[in-house]
């Protein structure tokens, strides 16, 4: 399968990373931070020096993956300020798509709120009412700018955001009836903090069709304390479900690309101490 990195989970020096790219033979960038800067606030040299630099090393842009949407809440509407700020941001980063030749941005979704819908009395005293349903008006003008740049939206599913499991991002792919448009950036990892089984329930509700890009790394969560440990690849608790997921996306013909999120730090260690750690594990496994 197609494998790639998440650049600045190595290092926000861009050429360090694609050297070490280069070392493990990684082909597909994933570009986030460059030194300070996040994708979308990047000046024309700066990004002919990106585009170089890919040449140079013979990679490809995977997803380019700014924090669209994150921050907001259900609160905010379309066309009010930080809208409009992030669907400038998003603007952005679609023309820096095109320059690089990205074929996904990644979107977020406003912050989470808990219980979304509810029945026997829950829906009286529990839901968080209207949180749902201000979700997608805030997503619908972003599908939009994808559909008419000819490139795909992916809305990753994220621990703090209101899409934090595949079934709410699948969810709201229909409700949007964005299929051709938005596809979901699937982080397992991410669903552990909401107790979505990563396969097969997870998987099983994005695999016809709607998976179009993915990260991984292992965690350990511990919800009612509010913590969350990253842990070396294989020692988390996702460790006895990579290779069944790896097999499944296998056997469907997944034809994106799997990206380590290199976010794994040892004690005493740093980023790139991590990244070797897990590397050898994430090519045997998804390669």
């Amino acid at each position: 399968m197609k494998l790639g990195v998440i650049c600045d989970g190595i290092s926000r020096d861009f050429a360090h990373t694609l050297k070490i790219m280069d070392e493990f033979d990684l082909e597909y960038a994933e570009i986030q931070f460059i030194g300070n800067q996040e994708v979308g606030d990047f000046g024309s040299p700066q990004i002919s020096e990106i585009k170089q630099q890919l040449q140079d090393h013979g990679k490809s842009v995977s997803c380019l993956s700014r924090h669209i949407f994150a921050g907001m809440t259900s609160a905010n509407k379309p066309g009010d300020a930080l809208h409009t700020r992030h669907m400038d941001a998003l603007k952005r980063v679609v023309a820096m798509a095109h320059e690089v030749e990205s074929p996904l941005v990644r979107i977020l979704t406003p912050k989470k709120e808990q219980i979304l819908w509810g029945e026997n009395g829950a829906e009286q005293w529990n839901v968080a009412h209207g949180a749902w349903d201000a979700v997608p008006p805030i997503i619908a003008p972003a599908v939009e700018i994808a559909r008419d740049a000819g490139l795909k939206l992916v809305v990753e599913t994220g621990n703090g955001t209101i899409v934090n499991s595949n079934y709410t991002a699948r969810k709201l792919i229909d409700d949007l009836d964005a299929k051709d448009a938005l596809q979901v950036l699937w982080d397992p990892a991410n669903n552990c903090w909401c107790h979505e089984l990563a396969y097969p329930d997870g998987y099983n509700e994005i695999r016809d069709g709607y998976l179009g890009h993915v990260h991984i790394k292992d965690v350990l969560v511990d919800t009612p304390r509010a913590t969350l440990q990253v842990k070396k690849m294989g020692e988390g608790q996702l460790a006895h479900l990579f290779q069944p997921i790896a097999d499944a996306m296998r056997t469907d013909g997944y034809n994106g690309v799997i990206s380590l999120e290199s976010v794994y730090r040892p004690k005493g260690g740093d980023f790139e101490d991590g990244f070797r750690q897990c590397i050898h594990m994430f090519k045997d496994i998804f390669g």
